[in-house]
């Protein structure tokens, strides 16, 4: 069987007399390329991501829920007396801290560094203003559990939106690895679609604000899960819930996340 190369496709814009016009023309080989960038010692993998993080009491219970301080980069203990193995429950969702993803994981594409990308995110927090939602309730998503939102996430969905389009130019095309991946969680049309737009499947229409609580937990462990869940975070959750403050995160290269900079949404 003769293999078939693989060709990455990049999105561009086009202005002319008939108006703007999107077209999708070949783009690099990041596979071939960032292997071997990567293997002359340049840091190629490493992804950042824009995270709603949590502050205050609602933060650093999480981050003991989690047993992962995103916001000081080090492990915490898990409290005690629940009921459950939360070590266990919480392993999958760990790496990545107590979070609402707003951009998800990306690699900088060729022309910008971290410096630009910094520059390009105390510039949106200090043009664009805070989001609300009357609170979070604790629901099951398929067999995981998450904080999601109560009433009208709409001004939430909005923030996320202008999030994906502003930094979509500073990210890298994904490679074929990334989306023979993604694929394998049976998209829908739209969500591919998305997948090979922006980058990720969960956004625009498609987005949905939520905190993941657990790892893919067996369907007799859920509702003991959330009571203990409930029980932990009672009082802790803000009501309403708003997102007043942007977070910019970078993986490590043991794959956990931590905080680089966070500001507040002051526009």
């Amino acid at each position: 069987m003769t293999d078939i190369p693989f060709i990455a496709y990049q999105r561009t814009i086009c202005f002319c007399a008939s108006g703007i016009k999107r077209q999708w023309r070949p783009g690099p080989k990041p596979d071939i390329e960032r292997g071997a960038r990567a293997a002359m010692g340049e840091h190629m993998y490493r992804r950042y991501a824009i995270f709603y993080t949590a502050s205050g009491p609602f933060g650093s219970r999480g981050a003991a829920w989690l047993g992962w301080d995103i916001a000081g980069g080090q492990s915490v203990a898990h409290p005690d007396g629940l009921g459950i193995d939360l070590s266990r429950v919480t392993e999958a969702p760990r790496k990545y801290g107590f979070h609402g993803t707003l951009k998800a994981p990306f690699a900088l594409a060729d022309g910008h560094s971290k410096t630009s990308l910094l520059t390009a995110f105390e510039g949106f927090c200090a043009t664009h203003r805070p989001a609300s939602v009357d609170g979070l309730e604790i629901a099951a998503l398929g067999r995981f559990l998450a904080l999601v939102p109560s009433g009208d996430p709409a001004a939430l969905n909005q923030l996320a939106e202008q999030i994906v389009r502003r930094f979509d130019a500073v990210r890298a095309p994904l490679t074929y690895a990334d989306l023979a991946r993604r694929r394998v969680s049976r998209l829908t049309p739209q969500q591919d679609a998305n997948l090979v737009a922006w980058g990720y499947p969960y956004v625009m229409r498609e987005f949905r604000f939520h905190m993941t609580l657990t790892g893919r937990l067996p369907k007799a462990d859920l509702e003991g899960v959330r009571q203990a869940a409930v029980q932990y975070l009672d009082g802790a959750i803000p009501a309403p819930f708003t997102i007043d403050a942007l977070s910019l995160v970078r993986e490590r290269e043991d794959g956990k996340f931590e905080t680089l900079l966070r500001r507040p949404l002051t526009g």
